[in-house]
């Protein structure tokens, strides 16, 4: 249960999720959830972390304040995290931020602890690249909203998972708990997730995480459902089953101490034949649920 946050367990002050270095119990990787009512308002320190805001479901003003000036981005935001890209604002640590939503809403603070400041900057949804990973049963959809050589951060790397329902995402099982350079990076990881309902039944899944080696004790089998956290400091990760009829979404935040940001995997020896098939299976046709908006003329 260490790693498997049931919703709620993960509840602090303002936060319905709030995941930091220190409660983890590694170094860098940072999650919060803030729910807020039509006109409420959140402010918070960025700290040592540089963080981007991304709706869940509603849209708001993200204001960034620190010693190099002032920035303020108006994120259009989304109906749900079943309907669509959204837009997002990149924070940068050593700040002050504050979150404002008029018909309220919830938001994702995705995290990590760095060494450089970056500027405050806003992406636009029609930027976010779509990505479909997988054939068959395998199939998933992945925004790459934050991921490394999309979107520059200093350490974070965040990307959104929405596998549909019946379907096996984050397979085969891979890992990233060794410095190998060119092969694996070292990232600890959190999954949050979401699932659609059937009517008016809550979706779930389930999630696995096994140990990568004798000195490692990362080992999950959870039943999860919307609000659920599971942290990954290292381990073989996979996979994420979505239950037929309800569509699975996962939110992705990972960082580490690599020198380079980057995301490179190891798949598990004995799955990593999946993807030689592939090529001769068909994507699911039900994907992508949906694609970016067309950027502006």
């Amino acid at each position: 249960m260490r790693y498997h946050l049931p919703a709620g367990r993960a509840h602090a002050g303002p936060y319905v999720v709030d995941v930091t270095p220190e409660t983890a119990g590694w170094g860098y990787s940072s999650l919060r959830v803030l729910e807020l009512p039509p006109g409420g308002s959140h402010t918070f320190d960025t700290g040592d972390s540089e963080w981007i805001v991304l709706p869940l479901s509603g849209g708001c003003t993200v204001v960034a304040d620190d010693d190099f000036g002032h920035d303020t981005f108006e994120l259009t935001g989304r109906t749900g995290v079943f309907d669509g890209v959204t837009d997002f604002a990149y924070v940068p640590r050593d700040a002050r931020a504050s979150v404002t939503s008029a018909a309220g809403g919830r938001f994702a603070l995705t995290g990590a602890r760095c060494t450089r400041r970056l500027p405050a900057r806003y992406g636009p949804a029609s930027g976010v690249p779509v990505e479909l990973r997988g054939t068959g049963s395998c199939s998933r959809q992945v925004n790459n909203f934050g991921a490394a050589g999309t979107f520059e951060c200093d350490k974070l790397i965040a990307v959104e998972v929405l596998t549909p329902g019946g379907n096996w995402s984050s397979f085969p099982p891979h890992k990233h708990d060794e410095h190998r350079p060119g092969e694996e990076s070292v990232l600890e990881e959190i999954y949050y997730f979401e699932f659609a309902g059937h009517d008016g039944i809550p979706g779930l899944g389930y999630q696995r995480v096994s140990p990568s080696g004798p000195d490692r004790e990362t080992d999950v089998l959870a039943e999860v459902r919307d609000g659920d956290v599971v942290l990954i400091p290292d381990g073989w990760h996979g996979p994420s089953m979505a239950v037929p009829g309800h569509h699975m979404y996962y939110l992705n935040v990972m960082a580490g101490p690599e020198t380079e940001r980057t995301w490179l995997i190891c798949d598990h020896p004995d799955h990593a034949w999946i993807r030689d098939t592939w090529p001769d299976r068909p994507v699911d046709p039900r994907l992508p649920l949906y694609t970016a908006p067309e950027r502006s003329a």
